[in-house]
């Protein structure tokens, strides 16, 4: 099913996120480029229709990051400094998206668990790797 919340419009995000002086803002910077570089390589050497969005709903819920492949999302990112929590909206998204993968990475966390609800809570460090 498609999504329609998902956002075209733009984020503005820095190649060189250590300009961003704020920790939280600097946090979700890093992983955007990340994605974003996944999400091209994606297109251009494999040949995937996929896409790089953030979602925001009408209650002005948001997520970070979605991507969406042939225009149904496959992938839920919000970043956090600390993953204690999960979000709520990330609790949302995956309840009425169950196919889709919800992950919330966090800067600061140690732990890679995924809780009953099937939401990833992991480490930037254990992310980024898996986008290699």
């Amino acid at each position: 099913p498609k999504i329609r919340a998902v956002k075209k419009e733009s984020k503005h995000y820095h190649f060189d996120w250590t300009l961003v002086e704020d920790e939280g803002a600097r946090f979700e910077n890093l992983i955007a480029v990340h994605l974003s570089k996944w999400v091209h390589f994606q297109q251009d050497y494999e040949g995937i229709e996929i896409e790089l969005r953030y979602f925001r709903n009408r209650e002005g819920k948001e997520v970070d990051f979605v991507v969406l492949k042939n225009r149904a999302p496959v992938m839920f990112v919000e970043c956090k400094l600390r993953g204690r929590e999960i979000s709520p909206v990330l609790r949302y998204l995956k309840k009425h998206y169950p196919g889709a993968e919800a992950l919330q990475v966090s800067l600061y966390g140690e732990n890679d668990l995924i809780t009953k609800e099937g939401i990833r809570l992991c480490p930037a460090t254990n992310f980024l790797l898996e986008l290699i």
